[in-house]
């Protein structure tokens, strides 16, 4: 399988996106994203969606000059305009704000609005938990989950993930969609051929199915049946009512070529616990010892952490059939 060093994918990545229209400034965040993906070992989020983001760029579904531009609402948070670019850019835009204004006021806040596909919710709160802070992030993507006992998608997977800080790293890292799986996972499948576990999504007719492509027809199962629909209705209301992205229901496709820019949106908590509570980190070390102590147990995020540390000076195999995909961008 061929293999790239670190800097051999980046400049990979960077030549592929520029060609498809992406300056090179807006390049350096999704491809800092792609890169942590890799290396934590989530492949459906690493350069698997390269190809998908060139296309976009080319059909305009991203925009690549994109100016993302920020507004201060108050001492603790902001609003960030991502200018339909991508999110990665914008929420690069406003992190060192929020940073500074949870350092002073022990809580900050960033919306992000007029969006792209943020990747995986749980790098960004990753690195707000790198500055010592508690994050919690949410993000909104095209409907893809029914409500229960219906058949028309309303919410779509809407992850939600909060990130903790120990010693200077993350200690925990929860990152889970509002369904069953990623879509993403469904549709590396539905490219292969694969057929994907039963539980996993339903076909256009509220049934049960176990075929990828007619998964991506249908709805998404919620996971934990009506508490999944209940987290990703959460995670609507602050990324789109609140911070103006759009409905699950208006926002095209992350993964076809139809209609214009998603125009979705992002909603992060930057938390410093020591404000609250300077025993923080020795109430936190209990709570970590008491699941790590169980043989067999691991904290959430561990896997990926793990991961990173292992592979993040190693070189990154791409398989020949997404390398010839995305040879020929």
């Amino acid at each position: 399988m061929p293999s790239f060093d670190k800097l051999a994918a980046f400049d990979l990545a960077k030549e592929k996106l520029i060609k498809s229209g992406c300056s090179e400034e807006n390049t350096y965040g999704i491809i800092e994203g792609i890169l942590d993906a890799e290396f934590c070992g989530i492949k459906s989020h690493g350069f698997h969606y390269l190809p998908i983001y060139c296309n976009h760029l080319k059909i305009g579904k991203i925009k690549g000059d994109a100016a993302s531009s920020f507004k201060k609402i108050s001492n603790s948070s902001l609003k960030v305009d991502a200018d339909n670019g991508f999110a990665h850019s914008a929420i690069n835009k406003g992190f060192p704000e929020i940073f500074e204004m949870c350092s002073k006021e022990g809580i900050a806040s960033m919306s992000v609005y007029n969006s792209y596909n943020c990747g995986i919710l749980g790098f960004h709160t990753k690195r707000i938990a790198e500055k010592g802070f508690v994050g919690l992030g949410f993000t909104n993507a095209p409907a893809s989950i029914a409500p229960l006992g219906g058949v028309k998608a309303v919410v779509g997977t809407n992850p939600f993930s909060i990130a903790v800080p120990y010693k200077g790293s993350a200690s925990i890292i929860i990152d889970q969609s509002a369904s069953v799986v990623a879509k993403s996972e469904i549709s590396v499948r539905a490219k292969s051929g694969e057929s994907i576990p039963e539980g996993w999504a339903f076909d256009t007719q509220g049934n049960t199915t176990t075929d990828a492509k007619e998964a991506l027809k249908g709805t998404m199962a919620p996971s934990g049946g009506y508490k999944g629909f209940g987290t990703g209705l959460m995670v609507e209301i602050l990324t789109s009512c609140i911070a103006g992205g759009n409905l699950g229901t208006q926002a095209s496709s992350f993964a076809g070529e139809d209609g214009g820019p998603p125009s979705t949106g992002q909603f992060f908590i930057a938390i410093n616990p020591l404000k609250f509570n300077s025993n923080f980190e020795n109430t936190l070390k209990l709570l970590i010892d008491s699941i790590t102590n169980q043989e067999g147990a691991r904290l959430p995020g561990a896997k990926r952490q793990s991961s990173f540390q292992k592979n993040k000076n190693k070189d990154i195999e791409i398989s020949d059939a997404l390398l010839n995909r995305i040879n020929e961008i």
